[in-house]
């Protein structure tokens, strides 16, 4: 049985009442997603709270953090309790597109690991399809959602599956938004891309970052790189 919970260093992640568990994008996200000035933000499709909590260990910034899942809620809400941040975090049971209809808020920053498998075979798990596929919310939707909830100057940080990366870019030049920075996400050496981090503006911006990162060198052996990203979180 896989284990129930998975510890960081301010806080642990129950996720055995979740779909999604732990995993890399989840981590990868957290740790390179800008919190600098940021006042505000949101997390779309939380799942157990763990990149929310990952951006409160980084700054002072209130987070509201919405799944469509309630037991998610309720798993990310005890997440967030039992840690040393639950001040700045709010959950939110409702769907991405009903709460851009009903919040008057505006964010400095919104984060989303967003459900991609578009193509694949569902799962018999219905939570988990939900969580892995695009039906619920297609990522025209979750651009142009984030577009009406954003403040002038804020960004979005998403990570997507790489070969998203031409369909994402054109959605983004559709509404006007300009990527920032760009960075590859690399299983091992010489293997290609597999993720793509990126984060957009909505103020003109005339260059983007781009680099690369490869995770491990050898199965279970990370890169220097990856681990000072996430030095602050893992406990090994």
């Amino acid at each position: 049985m896989a284990n129930p919970y998975f510890k960081f260093k301010k806080f642990t992640i129950w996720h055995d009442k979740c779909a999604m568990k732990v995993g890399t994008d989840g981590v990868l996200l957290g740790a390179w997603a800008n919190v600098d000035g940021c006042v505000n933000m949101l997390d779309v499709g939380t799942g157990t709270g763990l990149i929310a909590l990952m951006l409160a260990q980084r700054c002072q910034a209130n987070i509201d953090a919405i799944d469509i899942d309630m037991d998610a809620c309720f798993q990310a809400k005890e997440n967030i309790e039992s840690s040393p941040f639950a001040l700045q975090i709010d959950i939110h049971h409702i769907s991405f597109l009903e709460y851009v209809t009903r919040t008057n808020k505006k964010y400095d920053l919104i984060v989303s690991n967003p459900p991609y498998f578009t193509d694949s075979l569902k799962c018999p798990d219905k939570k988990r399809t939900v969580a892995r596929h695009t039906d619920s919310l297609v990522l025209s939707d979750l651009i142009n959602g984030c577009c009406k909830l954003l403040s002038s100057g804020g960004r979005i940080a998403l990570i997507v599956p790489f070969d998203k990366k031409e369909e994402l870019t054109d959605i983004a030049n559709s509404c006007q938004l300009y990527a920032i920075r760009t960075t590859h996400v690399i299983p091992v050496p010489e293997a290609a891309p597999k993720r793509l981090l990126v984060e957009y503006t909505n103020v003109p911006t005339p260059t983007c970052q781009e680099n690369a990162l490869v995770i491990e060198e050898a199965r279970h052996q990370y890169t220097p790189e990856f681990k000072v990203l996430t030095k602050d979180y893992y406990l090994k």
